[in-house]
């Protein structure tokens, strides 16, 4: 597994010269990019997100895109469009920026959802289908999207399909003081950004990722990890749970975040330390849930205090 952590140590490295003192976030990343997943970016304006995905797509050396999002976009904009060529009497397809390695989407909730319903057969099937015929994407395929929580002006909410299919959905937060010191300085003359490389082929990456693949999981930890997305479906907070599109996300990421501290089997810790990000946003709360002020986290974290730990005491049932 040294060579795992040694190409995340790469990209790691890579990333923190734009984004400072987010390393937690960034590890969530590449787990979310080592686990073949889509990423879901959400925060307040200005705390890095659309800098987050660029950098990640930047290190990785294959082809990217970048769609800013609108109102105005049709599903023909991202997926392609057949055009008529007069000369072979024929219609050729047009790829859209969908076809490549990385697709950044940037503040997705801005396209209507007719517009954002084109990802979905290209996020779960890594496909698009125009006019009739099945184009198939980049092995590599994945989408980094960013949103903005907080404003609803000209912006229209992620249908509960397309939260399933991202994999994680992660947020920044402030830069700590010291943090904001660095980031004016990095930034005095130029974005560094501007500098960064590519530091890992495209062959590494899908190397890497089927190397995780090997990392052993028990049967108990299996277990826990559905045990644990069953009680969302059964939380009285809960109106819907995850679904096994979230177990399945878990029990792969979990494998990654294992090569990432160093080991070559998974932990209980592993999965504690992964389920708020793959399984929040697949939550919705019942309405009693909103009126006493609890969110998707919480809930989690008391399904986590309650269910029993592979190895550890029982808790209370």
């Amino acid at each position: 597994m040294k060579e795992v952590q040694d190409f995340t140590e790469t990209v790691v490295h890579n990333i923190e010269r734009v984004i400072i003192g987010k390393r937690d976030v960034v590890e969530l990343a590449i787990i979310n990019l080592l686990s073949r997943g889509h990423l879901l970016i959400e925060d307040v304006p200005g705390v890095g997100k659309t800098m987050l995905a660029r950098s990640l797509a930047i290190s990785l050396r294959g082809s990217f895109s970048r769609i800013q999002f609108t109102p105005d976009m049709l599903p023909s904009d991202i997926t392609g469009v057949s055009v008529y060529n007069q000369a072979t009497k024929k219609f050729e397809f047009r790829p859209g920026p969908v076809m490549s390695d990385i697709v950044l989407a940037d503040e997705i909730n801005r396209a209507t959802p007719k517009t954002q319903s084109a990802l979905l057969e290209a996020m779960q099937e890594r496909q698009v289908t125009v006019d009739g015929i099945t184009h198939p994407l980049p092995p590599l395929f994945m989408v980094i999207a960013t949103e903005n929580p907080i404003e609803y002006e000209g912006t229209f909410r992620l249908p509960e399909a397309q939260l399933d299919r991202f994999l994680m959905r992660i947020q920044l937060g402030y830069p700590g003081r010291d943090d904001e010191v660095n980031v004016m300085d990095l930034q005095q003359f130029e974005h560094p950004i501007n500098g960064l490389e590519p530091v890992v082929s495209f062959e590494e990456v899908l190397r890497v990722q089927d190397a995780i693949r090997a990392v052993y999981l028990a049967p108990s930890i299996k277990h826990y990890i559905v045990d644990l997305v069953r009680r969302t479906r059964e939380h009285p907070d809960v109106y819907l749970g995850a679904s096994p599109r979230g177990s399945l996300g878990l029990y792969r990421a979990v494998q990654a975040r294992a090569v990432l501290q160093g080991r070559d089997f998974v932990l209980p810790d592993d999965v504690m330390a992964l389920t708020s990000s793959i399984l929040g946003h697949r939550l919705i709360l019942a309405p009693g849930a909103h009126l006493r002020d609890l969110d998707a986290k919480q809930v989690l974290s008391e399904i986590l205090q309650r269910i029993v730990v592979p190895g550890g005491p029982y808790s209370m049932q």
